[in-house]
């Protein structure tokens, strides 16, 4: 298997949602401990792992259809509906917010930008981490 076949991005696209829920807690870190700089550098390293996530996400998703859990319902299966179906929604719900923390960060209001990264940095956060979630439950659950 070729490390850039289709078969690789479920993944990859794991990885890079570890990878932005670690910057993105670093960048946490950094902003609580007053390392401005580290912080702005690792939001933009999420920022950037999560662009490259989602371009893959939809290179995968257009050439291969969703997987499926394939088991009847169960505990398992309603936990796993329940935790697809908040990531999908905050994933969408997550684009703009982080646009609009990103835009008032660049023009430097940061009052605004204060009062919108405590509500982006959290869903970002989550959706990151219910993404490595669900890639285990997808490919990972016996």
């Amino acid at each position: 298997m070729h490390w850039l076949s289709l078969d690789s991005f479920p993944l990859l696209n794991c990885c890079l949602n570890a990878a932005s829920a670690s910057l993105l807690l670093a960048g946490f870190v950094f902003i609580k401990t007053g390392r401005y700089k580290a912080h702005a550098a690792s939001m933009i390293a999420a920022f950037c792992t999560s662009t490259v996530f989602l371009t893959c996400y939809l290179i995968y998703h257009t050439h291969r259809a969703p997987k499926s859990l394939g088991l009847p319902m169960s505990t398992f299966t309603v936990v796993y509906f329940i935790i697809l179906f908040t990531h999908t929604i905050l994933a969408i719900v997550i684009v703009p917010l982080i646009l609009v923390t990103f835009w008032r960060a660049y023009k430097r209001l940061w009052d605004k930008h204060r009062k919108i990264a405590v509500i982006t940095m959290p869903l970002w956060f989550y959706v990151s981490v219910t993404g490595v979630v669900i890639y285990f439950m997808l490919y990972h659950h016996k």
